[in-house]
């Protein structure tokens, strides 16, 4: 890539801090660099690995900074083109004013995720690399944060180039056939077409398999904690926290909105909702409370039902225990500890805890439920997942080789034509994944996403 403007943006978070990075990328870098920031030596004569220390000066020459300046030459940069950070005292103002006095040099602000766009263009990254960037930058627990890692360091995108490799070798050996006269071709070509196209197919299915982590890691599940008034919903919620969040008393009602608030369960980031008591009321207030609690309910990963058992089984829980899903639900059957003596639940399909709440028994209980409803996934390795752009063009390309192994299998010669076809579209959706396939509108998407600065 070849570029013919500089692009300067602040790199560190907003607010105060100890040091401030204005990171400066482009062919007028040194030009900038010299004008900006004075030293015993010019930063277009510095080597490129190393730290200068200076003043970043006014066009007057008056001193606006005491800073360092850290030299990068292309293409040993993250953008690999000469680039420079400036590293001064953490004030927004400085800050600003080391930015705008690059500004005011020649360079550009930088659009939102400009600096990695330019890594990716320069062929620093493929495209799942600088995803991971962002994902490394968003993430909300160490698990995902070292997922997002293994993304960074070439851990997802070998196992798609090795998909796209090996489909467009079966794409090769399929052309090769339409060269061949009728009847000419030895009898073993489509069968083991047939074989390839399958060990690629299971390659992609393996893939898919990494969704439903990925959107765990990356958005987090979403656990509603619901049940009738006065059942222990609070107190869970705040157990989970481990702080008072929602008020707790023995008004029924007291909870009429939605409160939500995140967790971090074994590394898997969760949206604990706690919600409104579940029964009939003329309060217009609590009414939408409990319509809300129910759309959440419908939307969630997991649902936690809170069951007061210092009452005999109501007939209501068993009603609203009826329209939730057994296999992401986790029953709480709370005050174990004043259980009346009527007390029976006999929902067998789904999974109920004992617990004293108050007390905090049972709460170790809980989350390992919760664990397990999510699939087990804390109990595996942290590894890099597919994202929903991804598992979308896993899809397009799942259908294109389904579309074209069928051809092969009822055809067989007859149907290389139209299978090739089919494995060009699915290498065409591959391509977008990594970037050997790209447009300016699926970088927009892409980098829009991003931090200035980065």
């Amino acid at each position: 890539m070849s570029t013919t403007d500089t692009i300067a943006a602040i790199a560190t978070p907003p607010g105060q801090g100890g040091v401030g990075i204005v990171r400066i990328s482009g062919s007028s870098v040194w030009k900038i660099a010299d004008a900006v920031f004075q030293s015993s030596e010019r930063p277009s004569q510095a080597k490129g690995g190393t730290f200068l220390h200076g003043n970043v000066v006014a066009a007057d020459s008056a001193e606006i900074d005491e800073a360092l300046c850290l030299i990068f030459r292309a293409p040993k940069s993250y953008t690999g083109e000469d680039t420079i950070e400036i590293q001064g005292h953490g004030g927004p103002i400085v800050l600003k004013t080391i930015l705008r006095r690059c500004l005011e040099e020649g360079a550009r602000m930088a659009d939102p995720g400009e600096f990695t766009k330019r890594a990716f263009l320069n062929g620093k990254m493929d495209l799942v690399q600088a995803e991971a960037v962002a994902d490394l930058i968003h993430a909300q627990s160490d698990r995902a944060a070292k997922a997002a890692l293994e993304q960074l360091e070439g851990g997802l995108s070998n196992r798609f180039n090795a998909l796209y490799d090996g489909l467009m070798g079966a794409a090769a050996d399929i052309e090769t056939t339409l060269d061949f006269i009728e009847d000419e071709l030895p009898d073993d070509v489509f069968p083991n077409l047939g074989k390839q196209m399958d060990e690629n197919f299971q390659r992609l299915e393996n893939l898919l398999a990494t969704w439903d982590e990925g959107r765990l890691l990356r958005e987090g599940a979403s656990v509603v904690i619901m049940g009738r008034p006065n059942a222990g919903k609070s107190t869970l919620f705040n157990a989970l926290l481990g702080h008072d969040r929602a008020i707790v008393t023995e008004l029924p009602g007291t909870t009429r909105d939605v409160l939500e608030e995140t967790f971090v369960l074994d590394g898997v980031p969760l949206r604990i909702l706690d919600t409104a008591g579940l029964r009939e009321t003329e309060c217009l207030i609590e009414q939408e409370g409990i319509r809300r609690a129910r759309a959440h309910s419908a939307a969630a990963d997991i649902a936690i039902y809170l069951i007061d058992s210092s009452q005999p089984f109501s007939p209501e829980d068993g009603l609203h225990l009826a329209k939730l899903d057994p296999k992401r639900t986790v029953v709480i059957l709370n005050k174990k500890d004043k259980r009346h003596s009527s007390f029976i639940f006999h929902l067998s399909s789904f999974t109920a805890i004992d617990a004293s709440l108050l007390s905090g028994t049972g709460s170790g209980a809980i989350c390992t439920a919760i664990a397990e409803k999510l699939g087990g996934i804390s109990q595996t390795p942290a590894h890099a997942v597919i994202s929903e752009r991804h598992r979308d063009l896993l899809e397009t390309a799942r259908t294109e080789l389904l579309q074209a192994c069928k051809r092969i299998a009822e055809s067989g010669e007859p149907g290389a034509a139209p299978a090739a076809e089919h494995l060009r579209a699915a290498l065409e959706a591959l391509g977008q994944v990594t970037g050997r396939v790209y447009h300016n509108e699926l970088l927009d998407s892409i980098f829009s996403r991003f931090c200035i600065g980065k």
